[in-house]
């Protein structure tokens, strides 16, 4: 069994979810409430040790959540193992905008792409407007996971990201013995080679004054 894998996960969801946030938080260690919105995707890699004591290499991906750049979605997200797709807890517009977002990726990407979905700013749950049961009732329905998260408290960002990791493990094994069981079954077939994108390059993100994100 691989112990080691490189994986690519891309942050999607509206601007001013607190995407940016949880990168530098989970990425950096550190939490910004003035920060810029993001115009340009922008990634960083980091080592994640799981606690089965297998690795996950990831290239994580963030992107512009402003509807003038959903087109360049695609670009992004292609080649993702796994997505955390983002919302505002009080702001159902972005928990609607989540649920496109999975169709979308779902239509471009199938089933392999492994899903986390991430309400934000639970540090403001006194102003929810997202419920907990109905979010948790719709990760189920489209097999995604439901976390609850807050970048400005350092709640449940580190869990999620080891839980998707662990999940994104787990569906790289089960397509590989598949891919073994296919071979075994003609022999004389020849095996693909399983890509992995692991030289995602960074593009520095340009910035202008947006709204601060937990």
């Amino acid at each position: 069994m691989d112990t080691t894998r490189d994986f690519k996960v891309v942050l999607l969801g509206e601007g001013s979810v607190g995407k940016t946030s949880l990168f530098s938080r989970f990425m950096l260690g550190d939490f910004d409430e003035k920060h810029n919105s993001t115009l340009q995707a922008m990634s960083k890699n980091k080592r994640l040790n799981l606690p089965d004591g297998r690795r996950a290499n990831i290239a994580l991906w963030d992107t512009a959540g402003q509807e003038r750049f959903h087109s360049l979605g695609p670009i992004y997200y292609r080649d993702s193992h796994g997505a955390v797709l983002v919302y505002d807890i009080t702001d159902r517009n972005s928990f609607v905008r989540v649920q496109n977002w999975v169709k979308e990726l779902r239509k471009m990407l199938g089933k392999d792409i492994v899903l986390a979905i991430a309400g934000n700013k639970i540090d403001l749950e006194k102003s929810r407007s997202v419920s907990l049961e109905e979010a948790e009732a719709y990760a189920k329905d489209v097999g995604a996971e439901h976390y609850s998260t807050s970048a400005k408290l350092n709640k449940g960002i580190n869990e999620m990201f080891t839980s998707l990791s662990t999940r994104m493990f787990d569906a790289a094994q089960t397509d590989k013995s598949t891919e073994e069981t296919v071979l075994v079954a003609r022999p004389s077939g020849r095996k693909s080679p399983i890509v992995i994108d692991d030289s995602a390059s960074s593009s520095a993100p340009s910035s202008s004054s947006g709204n601060c994100c937990s």
